[in-house]
């Protein structure tokens, strides 16, 4: 990407500037490099252009005019994120606003039947809002940085958040979630899910999980771990996780607290994160070269 200005980044989730590239990671990236921290073993894109121009790039390169999240695949998965909050911490009655409403599907399973909550959609996406309005969903259009800076009299606290496969797509995830700290009520939860799993059975080839795009398009990719810690150093305890393992998503939920308390939490053996790649690497050009 001539002409384009990036920024070398230290690891978002202990600071440590001590980055191990992700072995054959060039191989499948058009040779862009995918980076563990070798200090906690969190894997990140370490060069980042602007968050103004990987927005950009979702919108017009990677989504495109004929992407819709209306249809059965990512149905499914929204309504498993709905059913595993509302057995967490139950949804009648609960203000709950959604980072990245999309389309509405989310929120209008949230807001439906059996679950109840009272919705709210944060969407950049002008097209979407028009969406969002024809489903009689309360919205703003604009990122949750927007809102979150918005005066006082022209925002509101929710009891619940969602960022749903979006965490990742961010240039800063640790900015996401300090502005969806600021919007959260005091003792309100925020739920985080992303299809990464690593260290776990591979559910794909290497190749399905890498890709060409803009390597800053997908900054982060979480382990159990890390997506706890994430969420520890921005001021959330964990309380629930899905059964990541054997299913196809990672859910995580965890409860507000006070910005500067100390939240528990563990990194990854870089060792291990690097020769788990190692092996994806393997498997995939022993296995699944041709698919």
């Amino acid at each position: 990407m001539p002409n384009v200005k990036h920024t070398n980044f230290p690891c978002d989730l202990c600071g440590a500037d001590r980055p191990v590239e992700v072995p054959h990671s060039r191989e499948y990236t058009g040779d862009q490099p995918i980076h563990i921290c070798g200090q906690c073993g969190f894997v990140y894109v370490r060069s980042r252009r602007s968050a103004k121009d990987i927005a950009a790039s979702w919108s017009d390169d990677i989504f495109g005019e004929g992407y819709t999240a209306r249809i059965p695949a990512v149905t499914a998965r929204l309504t498993f994120v709905a059913a595993f909050l509302d057995e967490q911490i139950g949804l009648k009655g609960k203000t709950l606003c959604d980072i990245g409403g999309g389309e509405g599907e989310f929120l209008r399973i949230a807001g439906g039947q059996p679950y109840g909550a009272r919705t709210f959609g944060i969407e950049p996406s002008p097209a979407n809002c028009a969406r969002l309005q024809e489903l009689g969903i309360e919205h703003f259009n604009g990122t949750i940085e927007d809102y979150r800076d918005r005066p006082e009299g022209q925002k509101r606290r929710f009891d619940v958040v969602t960022i749903m496969w979006t965490l990742e797509n961010c240039q800063s995830c640790r900015a996401m979630l300090d502005a969806a700290h600021d919007v959260l009520a005091d003792g309100g939860h925020i739920l985080v899910a992303t299809g990464s799993r690593l260290l776990v059975p591979f559910k794909k080839p290497l190749h399905y999980y890498l890709s060409k795009n803009p390597a800053d398009t997908h900054c982060f990719r979480f382990s159990a771990n890390s997506l706890r810690g994430i969420l520890a150093v921005s001021g959330f305890a964990p309380v629930a996780i899905n059964r990541y393992v054997d299913q196809d998503w990672l859910v995580v939920v965890a409860r507000k607290e006070a910005k500067g308390k100390s939240i528990p939490w563990q990194g990854d053996d870089p060792k291990a994160m690097s020769d788990f790649f190692e092996r994806w690497h393997r498997d995939t050009q022993t296995h699944f070269r041709d698919i």
